[in-house]
């Protein structure tokens, strides 16, 4: 795929008519052609026409690069001798808008991180706002270790001498760049899952989102699998489950999102949909392809209502729980759709707690199933095909009443013999807690196993692979491996322990570059974190906490508001604060478990409800992509509730590990 909408050397830009450079644009445009679209490219192409004079043979030039991640396109990069320029224009603009800012850099940090031939490079964001005031142009001499600066404020006039300023920079000297070899360079990028919803729903393929290590099961291979897998059903009139499986962030969702986009055809009568029993997941997720779609729609100078957007994503993302709702109104037709993804499958509903909720809620006295059989029950309506997508997440089960995936191989066993099932050979691993339930399946002939259908590397954490592993063994109280483990993470994944909140926040507002997402998140059980400023019992909104800017106090960046595992989880932040309450203790026969009650700590014995604290700090664990701060607060010896001797074991336990206590 042609990354750019116009590519050349400079000296053959400064050579080419206007006109011309304009009309290569305007062919490679995917959109229609505005009038002020057209505008901004003739005066971008002017400025650059002047300012690009002295570099001659020097370097090249690209218009509209694309940057599929964040579904946006970068309005000119220049590869100037050893530098690479990342320019955004704001034409008759005379201020610098801190979003602008931030988008800038936001282009950047993507070049940086996921641009292969970008990695080691001197990168350069300007923000050239045309009619900004004459001013003293500062040039940040605070350059990055990796090679990247701060974002460049400056006018079209001093455009020229900014850029002379920093050629002349000695901290950026490097080897020339080839142009060719350059553009040739991969591009892997590492998406959060809002990111990835955005672009997929865009029109972006998978492959244009996502890493492509040739050592690894990746994602292409995983969704052309289930693709084959569908064609196959549909073609043979036949009934297929398939369980994926993976690690904490290696793309499950992503997996799930790409084949309900890919497999939607009105004409052909062919629905997919997208299911999700998290419900601030299913929000954030149709919230933000709502916003999107808005503001795409108003970059070509249309109006949209948020109803009419909304409409149209809902068919794409449901909650699991309003499907199950609608198939329950006629009992005996099937859904629209032949094709369902359920993302974490485990989360899925008991017998007693789908039961409970069905007589006190919408007065089924009679219902007696438990989610996973009813929902196999509304595809098994269709008289020709069906095929279940069953996405699995390992040691993530929250909820005391989900069912885990062996409810669902139960009633495959029990009640659907002639559906074929697909699984994931490291289904068996002991975090599916699948184990006993596959004993029963062996025998039976339509059962298959596929490589493809486990996805092994964390795509969360792009600086670091080793992260889940870390926590696992952080976790079991496996010292020496979690000590191994910490080595190969802290090269490029920071993580460090601190006992001072105040320590903590300022850490993150300097780690964090361009609109990469902060926030602090604590365990549910966490009551007596309310000396510091964080009350779990104040609700938050998922979708103002994890999509709303910098100037929105219910955002995640004030740092007021914390999030918990129950809000978290299948989303992911760049740069996270855990902070480490009583409830779950460290001791040295092992975890002690803690729900705060009335006016004390009381002792948690279910070995049920121990499983599900210690998942909700895996979770919590987890969700950084970029590096974390671990908060274990001191307590105080004159309240009882909040006993040094609850917290200290925990810390010096991290500490052991090999974690480092922030200084800064």
């Amino acid at each position: 795929m042609q990354r750019y909408y116009y590519s050349s050397s400079i000296s053959d830009f400064l050579n080419q008519d206007e006109n011309e450079v304009l009309g290569k644009l305007s062919a490679n445009n995917e959109f229609s052609l505005e009038k002020s679209q057209r505008d901004a490219w003739i005066e971008q192409i002017r400025i650059l026409k002047n300012v690009l004079e002295n570099y001659r043979e020097q370097g090249t030039l690209f218009f509209e690069y694309s940057i599929p991640r964040l579904g946006r396109r970068i309005d000119a990069v220049v590869l100037i001798k050893h530098v690479i320029f990342i320019l955004e224009f704001k034409v008759g603009e005379e201020e610098f808008p801190a979003h602008a800012i931030d988008q800038v850099c936001d282009y950047a940090l993507d070049l940086k991180n996921f641009h292969e031939t970008s990695h080691t490079a001197p990168i350069v964001p300007i923000l050239v706002s045309t009619e900004a005031i004459d001013d003293l142009i500062e040039i940040p001499t605070d350059i990055t270790n990796d090679n990247l600066l701060p974002p460049i404020k400056c006018n079209s006039k001093y455009l020229s001498q900014t850029i002379e300023s920093v050629l002349s920079l000695e901290l950026l000297k490097d080897d020339l760049i080839d142009a060719e070899i350059w553009q040739q360079g991969r591009y892997c990028p590492t998406p959060t899952i809002v990111e990835a919803a955005t672009a997929l729903y865009s029109g972006h393929s998978v492959e244009d989102i996502s890493r492509s290590d040739a050592e690894e099961v990746n994602l292409s291979q995983t969704s052309s699998a289930i693709s084959e897998i569908i064609s196959s059903a549909k073609k043979n009139s036949k009934k297929v489950i398939c369980f994926v499986t993976g690690v904490p962030g290696a793309g499950k969702t992503l997996v799930g999102l790409n084949i309900a986009n890919k497999h939607i055809n009105k004409d052909d009568q062919l629905y997919s949909v997208f299911l999700s029993g998290n419900g601030p997941l299913v929000d954030i997720l149709r919230e933000a392809l709502v916003r999107d779609e808005i503001r795409k729609e108003g970059e070509k100078g249309k109006k949209i209502r948020k109803g009419e957007a909304l409409s149209r994503v809902k068919l794409f993302i449901q909650n699991v729980h309003h499907f199950r709702d609608e198939c329950l109104v006629d009992t005996e037709r099937p859904p629209i759709e032949h094709v369902a993804l359920f993302d974490e499958a485990q989360r899925a509903w008991n017998l007693e707690q789908t039961s409970r909720f069905m007589r006190q809620k919408k007065k089924f006295s009679e219902f007696n199933q438990s989610e996973p059989e009813f929902l196999i029950s509304c595809l098994d309506r269709h008289p020709d095909w069906a095929v279940i997508v069953c996405l699995v997440g390992g040691g993530q089960e929250i909820h005391t009443e989900e069912a885990g995936i062996g409810e669902w191989i139960e009633v495959l066993n029990n009640r659907y013999k002639d559906w074929t099932i697909c699984i994931s050979p490291n289904l068996t691993d002991s975090e599916y807690e699948s184990g006993k339930a596959l004993e029963k399946l062996k025998g039976r002939s339509n059962l298959i196993k596929k490589e493809e259908m486990h996805l092994a590397v964390s795509m969360r954490s792009f600086r670091a692979e080793n992260v889940s592993s870390l926590v696992k063994h952080l976790l079991d109280l496996n010292v020496n491996e979690a000590r191994s483990a910490l080595m190969q993470v802290n090269y490029q994944y920071p993580i460090f322990l601190s006992r001072d909140i105040k320590k903590a926040k300022s850490w993150l507002r300097k780690r964090a570059r361009g609109s990469e997402r902060y926030g602090i998140m604590v365990s549910s059980q966490a009551y007596r974190l309310k000396p510091y400023g964080i009350d779990i019992r104040s609700p938050i909104n998922p979708v103002h906490w994890f999509l709303n800017g910098k100037d929105d106090v219910r955002s995640s960046f004030y740092l007021e508001d914390v999030a918990t595992e129950f809000h978290v989880q299948g989303l992911e932040l760049d740069w996270a604060c855990i902070n480490w309450d009583a409830d779950f203790r460290y001791k040295n026969e092992g975890w002690d478990h803690w729900q705060f009650k009335g006016k004390r700590w009381n002792r948690i014995k279910k070995e049920e409800r121990k499983i599900y604290l210690k998942n909700a700090y895996r979770v919590l664990l987890t969700r950084a992509r970029q590096g974390m701060v671990i908060v274990v607060p001191e307590g105080d010896a004159s309240d009882p509730t909040r006993n040094p001797q609850f917290y200290d074991p925990t810390f010096r336990y991290l500490k052991e590990i090999g974690f480092q206590e922030l200084v800064e």
